[in-house]
């Protein structure tokens, strides 16, 4: 080996070892990254979202690089709870199942207890997935068991108690109550005392004891007017209006009514107000942005190195030309298949964000529907009941009824129907109770009449539940087939059959219809179908459909069930 190669050898592991020391320096330490998630969730509690995201997504770039489970799942945690105080559920619910998924590796019991008490806040509160939300209360009461937290049990045993009096099941959640009762004044928190008067309330106006559920309604009252708690102050005004509704006390059921609808728009009016202020919310949406940014600069840094040997090359190597001449060929040649798989991967990822941003936009949709749906059934409708209710009042203080007012009724009434069934329209309350399969069979009943009559089968048992999403997108996917059926096909009979094949969720839609050329392309956009195929898309699903003129028309769909199957059964917990 020659004095120019022995330096050139020296030089590069030397520069080798520069590096490799700097990359070790680098490496951030535990205690470094549990102060900075520590300062981030301190930041939370003071309500500074923004800084709180920022520091927590740098504290989880650290944990990651330090392969800690319980710094990552800590971080998860944190970004989670930011989002859960900004109202924005579904990510909340997106980060805590990846914190339980770390958390699970490790034997914090304490961080877990919490992990499953807010995903069973969610399911409740959010979803109104009871059955699920008390399940994973009831994770949550294991681990403080285990911990032996009696403050953690006690509020874990409140948010069993009010999650079983929601659904009307009391003497099932008699039991948490009873111990609340006797444990909180020695283990539970100022913050929930309105919440357990309030059911306490609602236990006894079960009970028909109306002068204990009109103590303990007044009690939570007064003790939410005093604090900081308007969740439940709320909560308390809404169920104490049920409880004077039912004992005839008008007048008192609409002004309570009326509070708990003041109080839950201010909190609304907060919440609002909160997101407006936290520009960095959304920080995620830059991910693929930032990988083709990289890949183009790692690709443009290559190019410049390429350039360069070639210009040294064709300087040192005059005399030999030939043999620069073949090498020159053999590294242009590699370096284009370099560039070549560059420029593909950069066009993978291109195409890979735009389809995300379809699917994020086909989810939007879906979103939307939740929320209007819920604004129409919780706003609206909750208004026009409390018109209804006060009108209702009036007519029973004032014997005579005049036209005027018996056809205001009329019409608040009617209003009071038509949003309701907008609501249901937009998202169908059979759907998030009893699941994918009764919603399908209603939904074929309600499109049957005289003329056009759709068959439901199934080989799938009614009570299996998937994931809320996947049925939300499925059940839209085939309502919008059933409506091209109804406006387009001129069918007299419909099939709509579902099975499982394996893993796949197969749908079979079959008509009698005029039917169509399926192979026109330009034909199936008029029928829309080119967003179902999208969504099908989206869950990685196929769809064939076979129609000719005067033949009828037959959609055959397969989605993989990429969610796991749960049968309901009355014996989960929740909040």
């Amino acid at each position: 080996m020659s004095y120019r190669q022995i330096i050139i050898v020296l030089f590069l592991l030397l520069n080798f070892s520069r590096n490799t020391l700097f990359a070790q320096k680098n490496i951030p330490t535990k205690k470094e990254v549990t102060l900075v998630s520590n300062e981030a969730i301190l930041l939370m509690k003071e309500g500074n979202y923004e800084k709180s995201f920022v520091l927590s997504r740098l504290a989880l770039g650290k944990a990651i690089q330090l392969k800690d489970n319980n710094l990552i799942a800590g971080a998860y945690n944190t970004i989670a709870a930011n989002f859960d105080q900004l109202s924005e559920y579904d990510k909340a619910f997106f980060y805590y199942h990846k914190s339980l998924t770390y958390a699970n590796k490790t034997d914090n019991d304490v961080l877990k207890n919490w992990i499953n008490n807010n995903l069973g806040n969610i399911y409740c509160f959010d979803k109104k997935q009871y059955e699920k939300g008390i399940y994973y209360y009831k994770k949550s009461l294991q681990y403080s068991t285990r911990i032996k937290d009696s403050a953690q049990i006690v509020f874990t045993k409140l948010n069993l108690t009010w999650a079983y009096f929601d659904i009307g099941r009391y003497n099932e959640g008699l039991p948490y109550l009873k111990y609340i009762n006797k444990h909180h004044k020695k283990h539970g928190d100022i913050s929930t005392v309105v919440a357990l008067n309030m059911l306490n309330g609602m236990y006894y106006n079960y009970k028909n004891d109306t002068e204990k559920a009109q103590f303990f309604f007044k009690n939570a009252i007064e003790l939410g007017n005093k604090g900081n708690e308007k969740s439940d102050l709320s909560y308390s005004h809404h169920e104490y209006s049920k409880f004077l509704l039912k004992n005839g006390d008008y007048k008192n059921a609409y002004e309570n009514l009326s509070l708990f609808n003041d109080i839950t728009e201010e909190l609304n009016n907060q919440e609002r107000l909160n997101k407006a202020n936290v520009a960095g919310i959304n920080l995620e949406i830059d991910e693929y942005k930032r990988e083709i940014d990289k890949i183009e600069s790692e690709f443009k840094t290559k190019e410049y190195v390429l350039l360069q040997k070639q210009s040294r090359n064709k300087k040192i190597v005059i005399l030999v030309i030939l043999i620069l001449l073949f090498v020159f060929i053999v590294f242009y040649i590699s370096s284009e298949n370099a560039k070549l798989k560059q420029k593909n991967k950069l066009k993978d990822l291109r195409s890979k964000a735009q389809e995300n941003m379809i699917n994020a936009s086909i989810n939007g949709q879906e979103l939307e529907r939740k929320k209007i749906a819920s604004f129409l059934h919780d706003n609206i409708s909750a208004l026009l009941s409390s018109a209804g209710l006060h009108l209702h009042a009036y007519t029973s203080q004032n014997q005579s009824s005049s036209e005027e007012i018996i056809k205001t009724k009329a019409i608040l009434e009617e209003a009071h129907n038509q949003v309701r069934d907008l609501s249901h329209e937009l998202m169908p309350s059979l759907l998030a109770r009893f699941g994918l399969f009764d919603a399908l069979d209603d939904l074929c009943e309600k499109n049957s009449n005289s003329i056009l009559h759709f068959n439901y089968s199934s080989s799938v048992d009614r009570k299996t539940r998937y994931d809320e999403d996947f049925e939300m997108k499925i059940y839209f996917i085939i309502m919008e087939l059933l409506n091209n059926t109804l406006k387009h096909s001129h069918a007299h009979q419909a099939k709509l059959n579902i099975h499982e094949n394996n893993d796949f969720l197969d749908i079979d839609i079959m008509d009698d219809g005029k039917g169509f050329e399926s192979s026109k392309f330009d034909v199936l956009e008029g029928f829309g179908l080119n967003q179902i195929r999208a969504r099908i898309n989206n869950l990685k699903g196929t769809i064939t459909i076979d129609s000719k003129l005067d033949s009828g028309t037959g959609i055959k769909i397969m989605v993989p069930i990429t969610y796991q199957k749960k049968i309901i059964r009355p014996v989960f917990q929740s909040q």
